[in-house]
């Protein structure tokens, strides 16, 4: 490919600092097909790009980060994903990236998640989950749900937003009524954001196993170009719906 010195080399100059010699940079390039794509992807040579069929998320994510980067503006990379349920969809974050991040973490992960949803068309409603609901517990990870709360408050003060609560407060209306009757949240929420990375990653793949619903993702958040990193276990269809995703739908 007359196009590998030209790629080895930028890719060189992107990685020299955290150690990378040119042969290795060379090697990685002509065997790292994620590499590769996010090379293509930079210069303008691809519109979207889909990785991860085949090796770990998060070697995938490295690449893409130290190749494609962040949008600007953004702390850090995160991930959506969704079910179509019969009741409707339903979506989750951060399913994939950030472990235990904190609130300042989760409201930006919030605000993407609420960003990406709103390109299906829908409206966002987000419900802050924990094991408690509207300040009934002092632990830790509520309180973190809280500080959430607030900072979405003060950064996107028209959010339909509303935590911490458990998860059926979330989807039944009325037993948050009756816990809660001023919510600001209506209805069923649509985006469940988690204190943990842990907590959502559960949640997705235990519904998905039950209800043998479709799902949607994961939608990496937060990167400079329109990149997905889906997993391993990713069906024909699933690739299909990523790759509608990718370039705007």
């Amino acid at each position: 490919n007359p196009l590998l010195p030209t790629l080895t080399e930028e890719y060189y100059k992107l990685v020299q600092r955290n150690g990378v010699t040119p042969s290795h940079a060379r090697r990685v390039v002509r065997a790292g097909a994620t590499v590769l794509a996010s090379l293509l992807l930079r210069r303008g040579d691809a519109d979207a790009m889909i990785c991860g069929a085949v090796g770990r998320y998060h070697t995938q994510l490295r690449h893409v980060s130290q190749v494609v980067g962040k949008e600007g503006g953004v702390r850090g990379f995160a991930t959506v994903s969704g079910l179509i349920l019969p009741s409707g969809p339903l979506f989750m974050a951060d399913t994939h990236v950030t472990y235990d991040p904190d609130p300042e973490q989760l409201a930006e992960i919030t605000l993407l998640a609420a960003e990406e949803i709103r390109r299906f068309g829908i409206e966002p409603k987000v419900a802050l989950l924990s094991h408690s609901s509207f300040g009934s517990s002092n632990q830790s990870s509520a309180q973190k749900m809280r500080s959430v709360l607030e900072a979405l408050s003060d950064w996107a003060p028209d959010l339909e937003v509303e935590g911490e609560m458990q998860a059926d407060a979330a989807i039944s209306p009325f037993i948050r009524e009756e816990v809660f009757p001023n919510s600001r949240l209506t209805g069923t929420a649509n985006l469940l954001v988690m204190p943990t990375l842990d907590a959502a990653n559960i949640a997705l793949t235990l519904l998905r196993s039950i209800t043998k619903s479709v799902a949607i993702g994961p939608i990496l958040l937060g990167a400079a170009k329109p990149v997905h990193i889906v997993t391993p276990s990713a069906t024909v269809r699933s690739l299909l719906n990523m790759s509608a995703i990718a370039i705007n739908l």
